[in-house]
């Protein structure tokens, strides 16, 4: 059975699942910000993903990726598999703004994360896909 990875978990709260993915929502509160994580062992790649799941995936990520906008307003959406830290394959989804800490240069690294326990008031508008 596949498991989260365990960076993964603890640096964020679950946000619901689809037969494909993990949803999950990043514990930073300078910036809205999902994770999508499929189910799949030792999975590092998109494009070791069977075509059809890769479809799904991006389905997927498109949906959150408009609900993030919709629901933050956001200027721009980023949108990464970098791996280079977590082995395991998730998407990073992340809304920014021109006023936001690390504008216009990327998130990762960058200043000191703001930890919350609570989840975000803007989680409770976002339309998960099924």
């Amino acid at each position: 059975m596949v498991e989260l990875h365990s960076r993964l978990a603890a640096d964020t709260g679950a946000l619901g699942e689809t037969s494909l993915c993990w949803l999950r929502w990043m514990r930073d509160g300078r910036f809205p910000w999902l994770i999508v994580v499929p189910k799949r062992e030792a999975l590092r790649e998109w494009h070791h993903l069977p075509v059809v799941e890769q479809g799904r995936l991006l389905s997927t990520v498109n949906h959150l990726a408009a609900e993030l906008e919709r629901v933050t307003g956001a200027e721009k959406i980023n949108i990464g598999a970098l791996g280079n830290l977590v082995p395991q394959l998730h998407v990073h989804i992340i809304a920014r703004f021109q006023n936001d800490p690390c504008w216009p240069g990327p998130v990762w690294g960058q200043g000191t994360p703001q930890p919350i326990e609570a989840p975000p008031a803007w989680l409770g508008d976002l339309r998960l896909p099924q």
